[in-house]
């Protein structure tokens, strides 16, 4: 497939869902994960999108729901839908943030989350750089600010931890973090929560992470997968960044506006 047969396709569907990774996608990587934003040709490009007919754009992130909304600087009257913590958190124009299926995590889950969280600082708390990023459902170890020959023994000492205490949670890897949750939903389910939710009849996901391919692989025909940079992935279509994304989603604007109107 190639862009220009992506394009065509997607600007005659019916109802068109754009999601998009965050961080790497919309976002340069940074090694304070809350100085994130958007890169100027990126939230034009989202701002386009969600100004053309019957689309809806979707931020679908792992990270929390509240971390996102900072980041994104997603205001209360934002048309923008949010999927955080891999799919676990919701934010909507009509609801605003709910914790689907499962709920809120409750008082046994969230003392375990803070105890294991709290260990996990005081295994970590010699090495340089490094540091526990709070998350709702668990919590993260990023490795980025870490000196390089250090980074396997910190992840080594985490992922001890949590095989001795906490085997059931699920761990994922990333650009220089790894994350661990006791909840179990991926991108994959923020995708049908997504498509159900606004009738998408084709979707167009972009990601740049291990973590993306959950969604990307659970795209179907009509669909759209694009991945932003290198790595082993399922998605149909490749850019080299976010200015090359950005360009394609403009563009994706513009052939939909032009379209149905």
């Amino acid at each position: 497939m190639t862009i220009d047969d992506a394009l065509a396709s997607l600007a005659g569907t019916d109802r068109l869902l754009v999601a998009l990774d965050f961080d790497g996608t919309l976002s340069p990587l940074v090694d304070d994960p809350m100085s994130a934003r958007m890169a100027p040709t990126a939230r034009a490009a989202v701002d386009a999108l969600a100004a053309a007919p019957d689309t809806t754009v979707a931020l679908v992130s792992g990270r929390s729901l509240s971390d996102l909304r900072v980041i994104a600087e997603h205001g209360d009257d934002s048309v923008l839908l949010l999927a955080g913590s891999h799919g676990a958190e919701h934010w909507t124009p009509a609801d605003g943030p709910r914790h689907p299926a499962a709920g809120e995590p409750t008082p046994d889950e969230r003392a375990e989350r803070d105890r294991l969280r709290a260990a996990a600082e005081a295994l970590v708390a010699d090495v340089p750089g490094a540091w526990i990023e709070p998350k709702t459902f668990g919590f993260a170890v990023p490795s980025r600010t870490v000196p390089p020959a250090a980074r396997a023994d910190l992840h080594a000492r985490v992922d001890a931890l949590m095989a001795t205490q906490a085997p059931q949670w699920r761990r994922r890897t990333g650009h220089h973090i790894v994350e661990y949750a006791f909840r179990e939903e991926g991108k994959d389910t923020a995708i049908a929560w997504l498509r159900a939710y606004t009738g998408a009849t084709a979707v167009l996901f972009a990601g740049d992470d291990v973590t993306d391919e959950d969604a990307l692989g659970s795209l179907g025909p009509g669909d759209v997968g694009v991945r932003v940079g290198a790595g082993e992935t399922a998605a149909s279509l490749r850019v080299e960044g976010i200015p090359e994304l950005a360009e394609m989603l403009v563009r994706l604007a513009h052939e939909r506006t032009r379209t149905r109107e």
